[in-house]
């Protein structure tokens, strides 16, 4: 038998728990049920595998922009439900920016018992554009839901895919309605906000697209109502653990 499928002893599989309590007996949860909560909440977040693992704890922290970052994720985390405004994280490419996403996420859901979602940004435009095929399996409506609904949703990769009218007037659409109904959204991107002449500018390649190239002028003016801007600096994770002989 699967361990999900085991049937707990102490409630034998019901749910439900009878306890004595001020001189009488009263029904109250057992732990396996808010433990099987939790882990349908984890599976229908859609975190991807390589980032399943990700967490505070596991965060590493290699410059003062790494440390600023984690201390501001675990106060969003802390403050939630009165936080009011989302995170965007900006910084190149394997500085930690998802990772943090995703530990914020798995804490909400583990410790708070909160919906999340995680959409990669590419992945759900191509979603929503499949719904307009014919023989779609799903209507645009029923795939916009979660992301619109959900109370933490993360979008990562903002400006992985080039911005089209169509593009960023569903994007904006999305982005506006979470931000009027008071939904939290954590974005990452790679995308420099401006381009800049300071040490940051080493990890870009010169003359590389900025956040306003890849989204426009709106959607970026949105976003920094809605969020605080977190910025990440350093060398990609994955290219010095490659050099140094590690497997992923």
């Amino acid at each position: 038998m699967a361990e999900k499928d085991k049937i707990c002893p102490r409630c034998e599989g019901s749910g439900w728990m009878l306890i004595s309590e001020g001189g009488r007996t009263i029904a109250k949860r057992c732990s396996c049920f808010w433990e099987k909560q939790i882990q349908l909440l984890l599976e229908k977040a859609g975190i991807p595998k390589r980032y399943q693992n990700c967490t505070f704890k596991n965060f590493e922290v290699h410059n003062d922009s790494h440390k600023d970052a984690l201390r501001i994720s675990k106060q969003f985390v802390k403050n939630y439900p009165i936080q009011d405004v989302g995170l965007l994280f900006i910084g190149p490419c394997g500085v930690g920016k998802t990772h943090l996403a995703v530990a914020i996420i798995r804490e909400l859901i583990e410790k708070k018992g909160v919906p999340c979602a995680f959409y990669d940004f590419r992945d759900l435009i191509r979603h929503i554009q499949s719904t307009y095929d014919p023989e779609a399996d799903l209507t645009t409506s029923e795939v916009l839901e979660p992301v619109l609904m959900t109370p933490v949703v993360v979008l990562d990769e903002l400006g992985a895919k080039r911005t089209t009218p169509w593009v960023e007037e569903t994007i904006f659409y999305i982005i506006n309605y979470r931000y009027n109904e008071k939904k939290l959204t954590i974005f990452t991107t790679n995308y420099l906000d401006k381009r800049e002449e300071d040490k940051k500018s080493e990890f870009y390649k010169k003359g590389e697209d900025t956040l306003i190239d890849r989204i426009g002028v709106r959607l970026h003016s949105r976003i920094y109502e809605m969020c605080k801007i977190v910025e990440l600096w350093g060398e990609d994770y994955r290219k010095i653990a490659k050099q140094a002989g590690y497997r992923f």
